[in-house]
């Protein structure tokens, strides 16, 4: 079986072939970050514009690259939420159309699931039971996954998420859009910081996030002082550190917590090679797995690895769509 990926969620499009007795066969992405850069995050009317622009050239390319035809589509998996309702509603009409014109089933894909199984495309040995860290630019969940079909949402941010503070933060100091990248970048040119900034709900009784109350700490502390690129990088470092602290301790706690010995960590901010390394060196007797980096980010290979996953589940007939706000909307 051959299954068609598509993914439309957010800011970038992305298609994938995954075939069930070969694993992935190719994916391509098209991503928006030069349109929305200047305005410091994703404008929702232009992002769907894009997709339309998108869709049918890289379909066209994906098939071509893999020597395939429509024919051999056996299943077309889509992103129907969370994200936002204009790219969202073109990728699913994209993809109900073309499922309805070539009589090939379809089935709807939720994003966050998506992204929780992801490191599973490249990681062969990760299986359930295992922790899910799940940190992107409009969510931050942990999750305690028992089997393909079943997990459940142990902890979760009550505010904002952890890739939205990286953006807010990195806009307030002038750098571009998305923030995590250039924070990262400016938290590199330095060793230490004269900054410590506070660590919230690290040594709460749960196991949920609160990333509102640091945002504000450095916003105010960037307010206060004339910033140059010392200033820039000692404020990246120590604001990248706060959170990865909260990250790992809280991922930790939960598979001492579930006595579940792995933990994959998933979504746009698992591409930080901060919080890789620190992960890798602060867990002992604990396998940590994470996405390529090229699967961190929205993808359409997570979307056809699901799509996999749930090929047995009963075919969607409608367009029916489950946007919620994210974040880094401008």
């Amino acid at each position: 079986m051959i299954i068609l990926g598509i993914e439309s969620s957010c800011d970038e499009t992305g298609m994938a072939l995954y075939d069930s007795d070969v694993g992935l066969l190719g994916h391509v992405l098209s991503s928006q970050t030069k349109i929305h850069n200047k305005y410091g995050g994703v404008v929702p009317e232009l992002a769907s514009r894009d997709h339309v622009k998108k869709l049918v050239p890289l379909l066209d390319s994906l098939l071509v690259e893999q020597k395939l035809s429509l024919d051999e589509i056996s299943l077309i998996a889509f992103t129907n939420g969370p994200g936002l309702l204009g790219p969202l509603l073109t990728g699913a009409a994209f993809a109900k159309t073309l499922a309805w014109v070539n009589n090939i089933r379809s089935i709807e894909i939720d994003h966050l699931e998506a992204h929780i199984f992801s490191a599973m495309i490249s990681e062969k040995n990760l299986q359930p039971p295992f922790i899910s860290l799940l940190v992107s630019g409009g969510h931050t969940l942990v999750s305690k996954i028992d089997q393909h079909n079943s997990y459940e949402i142990i902890g979760k941010s009550l505010d904002d998420s952890a890739g939205e503070v990286f953006d807010k933060v990195a806009r307030k100091m002038g750098l571009k859009y998305p923030g995590g990248p250039e924070i990262s970048m400016a938290a590199e040119k330095t060793k230490n910081s004269r900054y410590k900034f506070p660590r919230p709900m690290l040594n709460s009784n749960d196991l949920n996030f609160s990333f509102s109350g640091l945002k504000t700490h450095v916003v105010r502390e960037i307010e206060r002082i004339k910033l140059d690129d010392k200033l820039i990088s000692e404020i990246s470092y120590d604001f990248q550190e706060a959170i990865i602290d909260i990250l790992i301790h809280k991922s930790i706690t939960a598979a001492k917590m579930f006595d579940v010995p792995r933990i994959a960590v998933s979504g746009g901010v698992s591409a930080n090679t901060r919080l890789r390394e620190r992960f890798k060196n602060e867990s002992p007797g604990i396998d940590v797995f994470f996405p390529s980096l090229e699967f961190s980010t929205d993808n359409g290979a997570m979307i056809a690895y699901l799509g996999y996953l749930k090929s047995n589940e009963t075919t969607i007939n409608n367009l029916k769509i489950q946007p919620s706000p994210t974040s880094s909307v401008f």
